[in-house]
């Protein structure tokens, strides 16, 4: 009896590895419709072409949240990528999974949490200095296009080109 229960659990425990896997590599399909790979380069792209509004931010950052506040009061609601959270984000995404699917098996389930503990806000920044040639904080997207950080979104509210490219969808 106890070969079998042994069994079960390293059953439950590599089902367990392969579904956090899974999810981690966020297979995502991107603005052509093609499916694309785990590679934060990937993630910064389908962030940008798969959602109306997009802001990648800092939590603690006044020019991210006076960027937010923006869309607050326009009654718009943005996607927005914390990169100083993402690694606890999915630490505790990765511990929910194992947790439910180890169940009693906490020597396992504490290994698999650790090993998909990730921390890529440094490299979304990297993507988004390649991408746009700035990599500060927070940086905006509408409708796919970058309009920059917190004094060009401010701007662009104070001319009207906010409020047109967030009519034209």
């Amino acid at each position: 009896m106890r070969r079998s229960g042994m069994r079960v659990v390293a059953t439950v425990s590599v089902l367990s590895l392969i579904f956090l896997y899974w999810n981690w590599r966020g297979v995502r399909v991107g603005p052509t419709g093609v499916e694309a790979s785990n590679s934060v380069s990937a993630f910064v792209q389908n962030a940008i072409y798969s959602n109306r509004i997009t802001i990648f931010s800092k939590s603690y950052c006044p020019y991210c949240l006076r960027a937010k506040r923006t869309f607050a009061d326009l009654n718009e609601h943005p996607f927005v990528v914390e990169l100083d959270l993402r690694g606890i984000l999915l630490f505790i995404h990765s511990f929910i999974h194992s947790f439910i699917l180890s169940l009693s098996i906490c020597r396992l389930m504490l290994q698999s949490v650790f090993f998909f503990y990730v921390d890529d806000g440094s490299q979304i920044q990297s993507v988004l200095l390649d991408l746009v040639g700035r990599s500060t904080v927070p940086q905006v997207f509408v409708n796919g296009k970058h309009i920059g950080g917190s004094d060009d979104l401010r701007a662009a509210a104070q001319s009207g080109e906010l409020q047109k490219l967030l009519s034209s969808t």
